[in-house]
């Protein structure tokens, strides 16, 4: 318990500055960082102050870059380093408040859409990928030439795609390359028809397919950190890929491949536990993760009505970056729901060491929704933005007399029947005859009363007006570890 919510004082006091990491060799900058191409987009745009947006781990760059991008366009660069939620989102309120007329973001980034329109740059870093092994383990995974497949990376190895294909194409006719969803130019016009734009990446698919037809190989992660829960973006596609398609993971510098369809059956079953939570819980409390993207508003509205038409109570709590302490304060809410960014929902804190589970939104409305398709017939959204109307994955809630919400329930979880929502006005015309009832006193039921009154210790008691008058005392001196009447243990 004490590791969980609290921190010995020891702690702070040896605890080192986060390392930014190795810097860069100054003769490398301009590769590395691809100043040039960010250098032509600011010329372009004619920004005369630009943000630059770095992750902790490439602080230790952010000076040497901003200085060379100032030397070469002769604007004014400023540095985000400390954003509000989390580095793969644009910061576009920070750069807002600068008066930045355009924003470069270096590093990992989850391509949401931003919530204020503001011309973007994205430098992911090219990592470097062994095309031949990578070649031999996609032929060792997929030995049937025509079977589809999708080529998927992580960001940073984006740039070999379309390389590693090409070795591929000669054998493999039905080959898919992705490309990460980059924003379109402010005020640009594409007369080709848009292609299918899922999990942060564009899939140009051909007239007639879609993308349930298509196995994944992915190129990405690292052998040093194998454990797929530092990896959300590859935790992200498994949720969201087709079950019934086979799905792989190769390392881009050694080439080494590993099956991950028994990961992603444990992440879905561990998704359906969560949203067995959802479903017994009375109070549900709403983190605003982040107000950086796009439609989180509305989104926020949009789960709102979700729990008051499942008969649930719901707090809209801005805390910032989660953490077990600030979530500990409020011990009367049964689950928490996650707004934020798709890698952000699925961040590996949220799987454990919380006091209550936190869920993202695709779990509530599967939970709160009784329209929606039961599990293995429903895909996994992974974007609160998917769950709106407008997507095609929308759907809406049925009417208050619709049967769906007399449908008997039971949780899987205590094995006890779920009662029907609350707010359901009664139709039944079976009895319409008048019976008495006794007097009633109107009461204001509070979630969090309630739960106060039903622990033992419910804080120090005033006992106004009970207690005798004595004159005042010296009371103890020193500090809480070791008061001066106590002496040395």
């Amino acid at each position: 318990m004490e590791s969980t919510f609290s921190s010995p004082a020891e702690a702070a006091l040896q605890r080192e500055a986060g390392a930014p990491g190795l810097r860069t060799l100054p003769a490398d900058l301009d590769q590395v960082y691809e100043l040039e191409r960010i250098a032509g987009f600011v010329r372009d745009l004619g920004c005369l102050r630009v943000a630059l947006q770095f992750p902790d781990q490439l602080l230790g760059d952010a000076g040497a870059v901003a200085a060379r991008l100032e030397e070469i366009t002769g604007s004014k660069m400023f540095i985000l380093g400390d954003t509000a939620y989390g580095s793969c989102c644009v910061d576009v309120l920070g750069a807002e408040q600068a008066g930045a007329q355009a924003l470069v973001h270096f590093g990992p980034a989850c391509l949401s859409p931003p919530a204020c329109p503001l011309p973007l740059a994205f430098v992911f870093g090219q990592r470097f990928v062994s095309l031949e092994q990578c070649a031999k383990a996609f032929e060792a995974q997929n030995p049937d030439p025509t079977v589809p497949v999708v080529l998927l990376s992580e960001p940073a190895c984006a740039h070999a795609l379309e390389a590693l294909a090409t070795l591929l194409r000669p054998r493999y006719l039905d080959l898919l390359v992705s490309s990460p969803a980059l924003p379109q130019p402010v005020g640009s016009l594409n007369p080709k028809p848009e292609p299918l734009e899922r999990f942060g990446r564009r899939f140009p698919l051909a007239p007639g397919r879609c993308l349930e037809e298509y196995g994944a190989f992915y190129v990405g992660g690292s052998e040093a950190s194998p454990d797929l829960d530092l990896n959300p973006d590859l935790s992200r596609l498994l949720l969201g890929w087709a079950p019934g398609q086979p799905f792989s993971s190769c390392y881009p510098d050694t080439g080494r491949t590993q099956d991950e369809g028994a990961q992603a059956r444990r992440l879905r079953a561990r998704r359906r536990y969560l949203v067995e939570r959802a479903r017994d819980a009375r109070v549900v409390g709403l983190l605003a993760g982040t107000l950086s993207v796009a439609r989180h508003c509305e989104a926020l509205a949009h789960l709102r009505s979700l729990t008051q038409a499942a008969g649930k109570r719901s707090y809209v709590l801005a805390l910032g970056r989660p953490t077990p302490p600030k979530l500990a304060n409020f011990p009367e809410v049964d689950v928490f729901v996650l707004l934020a960014c798709p890698l952000g929902a699925l961040d590996p804190q949220f799987s454990g060491s919380f006091f209550q589970p936190v869920l993202a939104p695709c779990e509530l409305e599967a939970a709160c929704n009784p329209a929606w398709p039961p599990s293995g017939l429903a895909p996994h959204l992974t974007h609160y933005e998917d769950l709106l109307p407008g997507s095609p994955f929308h759907v809406p809630l049925p009417p208050p007399d619709s049967e769906l919400w007399d449908t008997p329930d039971i949780s899987l979880i205590t094995g006890e029947l779920r009662p029907p929502p609350a707010w359901k006005p009664s139709n039944d015309p079976g009895c319409s005859a008048l019976t008495p009832r006794p007097q009633l006193e109107l009461a204001e039921s509070s979630p969090a009363a309630s739960f106060l009154s039903s622990r033992s210790w419910q804080g120090l008691q005033p006992h106004l007006g009970q207690t005798p008058v004595t004159g005042a005392v010296s009371g103890r001196r020193g500090i809480a570890i070791a008061y001066e009447d106590e002496g040395s243990s």
